[in-house]
């Protein structure tokens, strides 16, 4: 799935996000009898931010997160998402993604084969949020519950409106992004990543 990096510093992923997957990195690193750097080699990340990481005092890209799942022949859901007998484990989903402005990501669900994943995205007015590209082959699927969301893409523009969905590759650089003075709140559901 696409980790995306938005351009804004202050938009990052949230503390209890960053504590619970750093945990499970380490937890899976020692599992397999890996050193720190031998996973950072793996997942192409220094063995500081790996460490920082692990600690929970880095705040990774989604995708940076995404690459050390599958360095460690996992995936992002499995790291992100809290047990469901956990306390706070949310009915509402798993806020990975929050922005000043009020935009948030939740990740709702995911299934393990064949691999997808549920989001819930808000963006505010103005909102963006800018993706790395996916695995080749990785689609994403968007439908817009309220508002007006412009995907981002190599080829161009796309505006898909309330009511309406798109399936766009997910592996090429692209955002989402929203333009108008409403919010906009779509459903994501990502395979192949």
């Amino acid at each position: 799935m696409s980790r995306e990096n938005a351009p804004d510093g202050d938009s990052q992923p949230t503390q209890e996000f960053v504590t619970r997957v750093g945990r499970r990195i380490r937890a899976l690193r020692k599992h397999r009898g890996w050193g720190v750097q031998q996973l950072a080699d793996a997942a192409k990340l220094s063995r500081r931010m790996l460490t920082d990481i692990e600690l929970g005092q880095a705040n990774p890209s989604l995708a940076t997160v995404d690459r050390v799942a599958r360095a460690l022949d996992t995936d992002f859901a499995a790291l992100a998402l809290p047990e469901s007998d956990a306390p706070g484990a949310d009915a509402e989903g798993t806020l990975v993604w929050e922005a000043p402005d009020g935009s948030t990501a939740l990740l709702l669900g995911a299934t393990e084969n064949p691999r997808a994943e549920l989001w819930r995205w808000t963006l505010a007015a103005g909102g963006r949020y800018d993706a790395e590209p996916d695995r080749p082959g990785a689609q994403e699927i968007h439908h817009v519950l309220a508002g007006r969301l412009t995907l981002v893409l190599e080829t161009g523009p796309q505006v898909v409106g309330s009511g309406q969905s798109a399936i766009i590759p997910s592996d090429q650089q692209y955002a989402y992004l929203n333009e108008h003075a409403e919010p906009t709140v779509f459903m994501r559901v990502v395979t192949g990543a």
